[in-house]
């Protein structure tokens, strides 16, 4: 017996892609715009790079883990699983480094209702902040492979929104905006 249900006529979900170096303000960002959208929405999937990295037993104290083509790898298979998740109706808000154009060009032709926001964070504000110690673990030689250090990243070349960090910007209005302008742009 075939049981029919709301689910099964679904439309999918979409992806808000929420990209930058280490420190830009990722994950703060994706937890308010998750936030806020759980206020009207109850198909809200969050998920982070670092969370992502532990999930999939990726050894974080290899340095080769760290390289280009791992994290191409794990940039690949965070794209898929959102692939996975927006397909069946959820909205994935998803925080993570994962610069590279090749998952941008997968992630455009792949991914439901993608929504792409970058945060450019100047160099050295990202040092200033260190929440995570990396840069100055860089410097001291400690680490390597640091995107956007030793390890060439690519910024997107035509992100959805582009978030320039201004001191007097809350991250409350910055989710506001990310959702607003994701909307817009996912309806036809």
């Amino acid at each position: 017996m075939l049981i029919h249900t709301d689910e099964d006529t679904q439309k999918p979900g979409h992806v808000l892609w929420i990209t930058g170096l280490s420190g830009s303000g990722k994950t703060t960002l994706s937890t308010e715009v998750v936030r806020q959208l759980r206020e009207k929405h109850n198909n809200v999937v969050s998920l982070d790079g670092d969370d992502l990295r532990k999930m999939l037993a990726v050894e974080t104290n290899d340095p080769q883990s760290y390289d280009r083509n791992a994290r191409l790898k794990l940039a690949l298979q965070y794209a898929y699983l959102s692939k996975i998740l927006s397909k069946q109706g959820f909205i994935v808000v998803i925080a993570t480094i994962s610069m590279f154009q090749e998952v941008y060009v997968w992630n455009r032709t792949n991914l439901p209702g993608y929504f792409e926001v970058y945060m450019n964070v100047p160099i050295e504000e990202l040092r200033r902040r260190d929440s995570k110690g990396i840069y100055s673990r860089f410097d001291s030689g400690e680490l390597q492979n640091v995107a956007g250090l030793d390890l060439h990243v690519d910024e997107p070349k035509a992100p959805d929104l582009e978030i320039l960090i201004e001191s007097n910007t809350s991250v409350d209005q910055l989710a506001s905006e990310v959702i607003k302008k994701s909307q817009v742009r996912k309806k036809p």
